[in-house]
């Protein structure tokens, strides 16, 4: 009896794991990834900037879904805008099911009017899904009565590694350097990465809009975009085909530490809330968070946890020709 409830409950878990991949994912430091939240960001902070991220999601899971992110983006006077790069992997069940995007990105920027700065930017790239079938264990295996695997009767396909080209495009408006909207387009060609022949497994686009303020009560003597004592209300709603989630909160920072919380709710129950730690100086920040799950699902798959640094290389442009857009660090 053992045996068999330990086999269903990994079925369940593996079923959740691969409903997962069936959808973009989502990482819960919406900023500390700026370019993978929205294009757009890229040259947001005017300086070169370098970001690594990391999250682990259902860890108590054995092989659950673990994510990295890795990008570079840095505004540029000859060319109006702002170029990028970010390259995003996703491995699923200890690599049984692994994913793969590499990404250039292009971003315009304008002074719409003398408040008004707006960035539009195009982002293109290739992706790639893998499978590992040797991994996989299908319910025909499965002897419930003892526990052992017997051989499947489901047929290899014949493209054990799929990839396409894939294009995505953001938009971005600032006021004022304190207030932000953002709305990201994400597969707009919806690439097929069906592994078997006359399959149809078109990604859904991938719809983001954020926005946000940043309140500041007390401005740091340093010049620099760190504040001494400020606070952040923000939202972030994403739909990709059915699934679909708002995410509202806030941060706070008091130099150099920043706390954040959210509210992560996905319109059918409350998913998770959001607690983040960070750190932060005039050239790098450091950022923790975790996701206490508040669903069905409970603590029991280990929430997730995600780990955010970047280092930022100051370059000094115009200030009568360019205006930051102070959107979170976080």
């Amino acid at each position: 009896m053992r045996t068999q409830r330990k086999i269903v409950f990994v079925i369940i878990m593996l079923a959740n794991v691969v409903a997962a991949t069936a959808q973009d994912v989502i990482y819960s430091q919406f900023y500390a990834n700026p370019v993978y939240l929205n294009p757009a960001l890229a040259g947001a902070k005017l300086s070169q900037r370098i970001t690594l991220n990391y999250r682990n999601q259902w860890p108590d899971i054995k092989n659950g879904y673990v994510s990295y992110c890795v990008a570079w983006d840095q505004q540029f006077d000859k060319i109006g805008g702002a170029l990028g790069v970010i390259a995003n992997a996703d491995v699923a069940g200890g690599g049984m099911y692994n994913r793969f995007s590499g990404n250039g990105i292009y971003s315009y920027r304008f002074q719409a009017s003398r408040y008004v700065v707006m960035n539009a930017a195009l982002q293109v790239g290739y992706i790639q899904y893998k499978l590992d079938w040797n991994k996989l264990v299908f319910g025909d295996q499965i002897d419930m009565r003892t526990g052992n695997l017997e051989p499947t009767k489901e047929y290899l396909p014949p493209k054990l590694s799929i990839g396409n080209v894939d294009f995505s495009a953001g938009l971005l408006a600032g006021y004022k350097e304190s207030i932000y909207l953002g709305l990201t387009v994400n597969h707009l060609s919806r690439p097929d990465m069906a592994f078997y022949d006359g399959g149809d497994n078109r990604l859904k686009m991938r719809w983001t809009v954020h926005t946000g303020m940043l309140i500041d009560f007390f401005q740091g003597m340093d010049g620099e975009d760190l504040r001494n004592f400020s606070i952040s209300p923000n939202i972030v709603y994403v739909q990709q085909g059915t699934f679909h989630q708002l995410n509202a909160g806030m941060y706070v920072n008091m130099f150099p530490l920043v706390a954040g919380l959210w509210l992560r709710h996905d319109f059918g129950n409350p998913d998770a809330v959001i607690v983040l730690l960070g750190i932060q100086q005039k050239n790098y920040k450091i950022g923790y968070s975790f996701d206490y799950t508040i669903s069905n699902l409970t603590l029991k798959s280990g929430g997730a946890h995600e780990i955010s640094i970047s280092w930022l290389f100051h370059k000094h442009l115009s200030p009568n020709r360019y205006h930051e857009m102070r959107n979170p660090d976080f």
